[in-house]
């Protein structure tokens, strides 16, 4: 019988992001479980600041159809931009090394060709039918929250993904739908101080698409750590 520090270790290691699920409902119940346990990660003075959105059926499908239509039409796609900056204005190294490397690997797998717009644009429209997962999430913080607060929800969204595979479940965050968030304000009633973080797709794997052979590669310890005693 695993200890718990293994099977703590093996949820963590285990979590990637998945783009390729297979069509299995995952029980409401679990999804509860799974938001409950998140729940308990730390903010400034208690302030929760996450607010979740559940997706399935008709109401996932209805966003998904609408975003879809919207990134596919290169006029509409002009009329969306995010509220905020997730990444870098300027790349700088390594980081946009790393971004090449990782946006190149899954290419490969999936044989699309550096000069192929048409396939790099289908591919990254699956993001926006969550990849086919039964599951969406999308969430929201309050306009007044603050840098820490979007700390905070970091370590919520981490115990999602975590408590997710010890249910042997997977995820994908997804910042892509941060663009279309008129989109999803109408779709999800947002009320005018609901900003969109992100979202999330949660399900099965499909273990028989290539693109989920994908395992991206972390720095060592020693290349980040500085140890002073």
């Amino acid at each position: 019988m695993q200890d718990n520090t293994a099977i703590i270790d093996e949820a963590i290691r285990s979590r990637r992001s998945v783009r390729a699920f297979l069509p299995k409902a995952v029980p409401q119940s679990a999804i509860s479980d799974i938001l409950a346990l998140a729940s308990r990660a730390p903010s400034g003075t208690n302030t929760q600041p996450w607010q979740v959105y559940v997706l399935t059926g008709k109401a996932k499908e209805a966003l998904s159809t609408d975003i879809v239509k919207a990134y596919l039409d290169p006029e509409a796609v002009k009329q969306h931009s995010e509220e905020y900056n997730y990444y870098p204005t300027q790349w700088v190294d390594p980081y946009l090394a790393r971004r090449r490397k990782v946006g190149w690997d899954l290419y490969g797998l999936l044989k699309i060709e550096k000069t192929d717009k048409a396939r790099m644009q289908a591919q990254h429209a699956r993001n926006y039918v969550f990849f086919d997962a039964p599951v969406g999430l999308i969430f929201t913080i309050n306009r007044v929250m603050q840098q820490g607060s979007w700390l905070d929800y970091g370590m919520f969204l981490q115990n999602i993904m975590i408590a997710a595979r010890a249910r042997g479940l997977h995820t994908c965050p997804q910042a892509a739908f941060t663009q279309f968030h008129s989109i999803i304000e109408k779709h999800l009633s947002l009320k005018s101080d609901e900003q969109v973080v992100c979202g999330m797709s949660l399900g099965y794997e499909d273990t028989s698409k290539i693109e989920n052979t994908l395992v991206t590669e972390r720095e060592p310890v020693a290349g980040f750590t500085k140890f002073l005693s």
